[in-house]
Order: C-alpha cells, then sequence, then structure tokens
C-alpha cells in the first residue's frame, strides 16, 4: 500500500493539472458508478487526507478515490499512449490540455463532498495535513498511548492513530528510534513515543514532493534506505545482517506486512531466525510508481 506522501504528490499533480477546469470528458468504469457522466462538471480542487484522495466538483459532490495495493492516478497530454492495460481504467477525468486516468481503483466512490467524513472522519491526524502542528501532534502521541499493549510497528500502520504511515516509514521510524517493531508502546518512554510522532511527519514531509522517498538524506539508488527492501544486507550502522520477519498489523493477512530491522541497532523483542530450510516470509517491493 502507498505512503502517505505519494497520495499526497498525486493529488497535488491532479490539483495542479484539473483545478478550474471544466471537465470535457467525466467517465467512471467502476461497476457501481458506470451511470455517472462527469463531463461539464468543473473541478474546484483535489484534496488528500492521508491515503484517500477527493476530487471535489462546482456541484457539490466529490469524487474519492483510494490506491489500496496497486492503483494509481496518471496524467497525459491528449492523444498520448497510456501507462497501462485499458481494462484496469476505473477513471478517465479530462480538460482540454490534460487527461487524468485512474488505474486499478478498486475503492471509487461519487458522494456528497459534505459527507466525505463517512470514508476519512474515523481516521487520525493526517501527517501532511495543512492542520498539522503541535495540537495535531500531541493528539497522535495521544493516540499512540491509548493501547499499551499493542507493538509498536502495528501501531505506527494504524491509520486511525495518524494518517500517512505505511510500511517503508514503519521500518525507518523504528530504526531511526532505535526499538524493535515488536516493543510494546506502553515500554517506550515519553520521549520516544514524541520521537516516533516527530519522524512520521518529518519523513514524510521531507519526501512529499519528489517521487523519491529517502529516509538517510541520500537520493542515491540503494542508498535511500536505512533498512527497508534491505533484508539480508549488511546494516548501514553496524553491519549487522538487516533482517525481515511478518508482522501482525491486527489484520487478516501477517505476511502482507513485512518488517525490516537491524537486531543490534534496535534492541527489544524480535521473532525467533527462521529455521533453516524453513518457511521465509514473501517479501513485498513497497516501491511504487509514482505517477500524477
Amino acid at each position: 500500500m502507498p505512503e502517505g506522501d505519494t497520495v499526497f504528490l498525486a493529488g497535488r499533480r491532479l490539483h495542479d493539472a484539473l483545478a478550474g477546469r471544466e471537465l470535457t470528458r467525466g467517465e467512471l468504469r467502476h461497476p457501481r458508478l458506470v451511470q455517472h457522466d462527469l463531463a461539464g462538471r468543473s473541478v474546484l480542487e483535489v484534496v488528500s487526507v492521508g491515503k484517500h484522495l477527493f476530487t471535489r466538483f462546482d456541484d457539490g459532490t466529490s469524487l474519492h478515490s483510494h490506491f489500496r495495493m496497486d492503483g494509481s492516478w496518471h496524467l497525459y497530454r491528449p492523444g498520448r499512449p497510456w501507462r497501462g492495460p485499458d481494462h484496469q481504467v476505473r477513471a478517465i477525468l479530462e480538460v482540454p490540455d490534460r487527461v487524468a486516468v485512474g488505474f486499478r481503483l478498486h475503492d471509487l466512490d461519487l458522494l456528497p463532498t459534505e459527507r466525505e467524513d463517512t470514508w476519512v472522519g474515523h481516521l487520525g491526524p493526517d501527517l501532511l495535513g495543512d492542520g498539522w502542528g503541535s495540537a495535531a501532534a500531541a493528539e497522535v502521541e495521544r493516540r499512540l498511548r491509548a493501547d499499551p499493549e499493542r507493538e509498536l510497528g502495528a501501531a505506527l500502520l494504524d491509520q486511525r492513530v495518524a494518517c500517512g504511515v505505511g510500511n517503508l516509514y514503519k521500518a525507518e521510524i523504528c530504526f531511526l528510534l532505535g526499538v524493535s517493531p515488536w516493543t510494546r508502546v506502553g515500554d517506550l518512554t515519553d520521549r520516544q513515543v514524541h520521537d516516533a510522532v516527530t519522524w512520521a511527519h518529518k519523513l514524510l514531509a521531507r519526501n512529499a514532493w519528489r517521487p523519491e522517498q529517502s529516509t538517510t538524506g541520500d537520493l542515491g539508488e540503494g542508498a535511500q534506505h536505512w533498512v527497508f527492501e534491505r533484508g539480508g544486507r549488511g546494516c548501514r550502522r553496524c553491519r549487522d545482517v538487516v533482517r525481515t520477519a511478518g508482522q501482525d498489523d491486527g489484520g487478516a493477512d501477517r505476511e502482507d506486512r513485512i518488517a525490516y530491522f537491524c537486531p543490534t541497532c534496535q534492541p527489544g523483542p524480535h521473532p525467533p531466525p527462521a529455521r533453516r530450510g524453513g518457511r521465509r516470509p514473501q517479501q513485498q517491493s513497497g516501491r511504487r510508481s509514482r505517477y500524477g
């Protein structure tokens, strides 16, 4: 699933291309929405809320989209070939000089703008939201502490705590804190809880306006992350081997969330090493195309 900065960047690019423009084509190919023609509506703005996007129109409606694991919005000049098969297209929003094409948008909904909270009202503060500040940060800290028995890695992924952190930033925040992803939130100091929230906002904000996602400060190929997607390779700090293990985030698919960690730099509870010849968690790439 994409990180919040990926969705933020896609939203800003869609906003720049569509806002203040009347749609010459507004086609929805989602099974529940095929009867709606958006042509003739003007786009007021495109905004992101965590991992959700809302395209707001001048008639008081909003088009909600969520990327899930493989969705994306692409922008094209009219007449240019699309980088994806036609059967995966779920939405087409066109103005005279740009075409926005939504691929594999499993969550797509057209609703009154005043009812957007039905999708995002339960979420925690948006780490990249306009209202981010000390009050929002304090609220995230409060929500983190609300379940002291929960593992930190799982809590960071919970969008009800804060909007925007995905598996990449979960791994990197835990490394920068110097704690295991399996550490109980209740075992963290107040300073560590504060720093977890600070790092979450800082890392997403650092990468929000560019396609590259670096947590090390280095944009070079293979040097952008501390431990994420470095399983079996040397830790950048101590040269111990970075390990991987499945971490239950509270959902049904344990192996969808691979935790990356250095057992030396991140003391605390760890799963036992996999036995030789045993089944290893399937690693999934967090690298995504950030079109938009």
